[in-house]
C-alpha cells in the first residue's frame, strides 16, 4: 500500500526549535539535525505499521542520534505527522499537545 505523508503546520516550531538549539551547540548540528528528521519522516511511508501505538492511535518514529520523536497517525492512506518532541519531555505533556493539535488539525 502507498502513503501519502503530511505534517501538521505546528512540526515546522517543533523542527525549528530543535534546529535552533542544535546549532547554537554546534555550527552544523542544526543541519544535521534537520538532515536525521527528513531522513527519519521520509521512511515512515514504506512501513508505517512498524512503528508502536504510543497513545490510542498515535505512533511514534524515533530519531536516529537525536533524543527527538516523531507522532503520527495512520489516516486512510495518508500518514499526518502531528508532533515533534523531544524524549525527555513528560509524557503526559506531550499526550497533552498531541490532543491539542488532534482537536484543532485533523482532518
Amino acid at each position: 500500500m502507498t502513503y501519502s505523508l503530511r505534517f501538521l503546520p505546528e512540526i515546522e516550531e517543533d523542527v525549528m526549535g530543535g534546529y535552533t538549539w542544535y546549532e547554537e551547540k554546534a555550527i552544523g548540528l542544526g543541519e544535521e539535525f534537520l538532515r536525521i528528521f527528513y531522513a527519519c519522516a521520509s521512511e515512515i511511508p514504506r512501513n508505517p505499521l512498524l512503528y508502536p501505538k504510543v497513545h490510542h492511535e498515535f505512533r511514534r518514529r524515533l530519531l536516529k542520534r537525536f533524543p527527538y520523536a516523531l507522532y503520527f497517525k495512520i489516516k486512510d492512506r495518508e500518514i499526518v505527522v502531528f508532533g515533534l518532541f523531544h524524549c525527555a519531555r513528560d509524557p503526559h505533556s506531550i499526550r497533552g499537545n498531541l490532543q491539542g493539535r488532534d482537536v484543532s488539525g485533523n482532518p
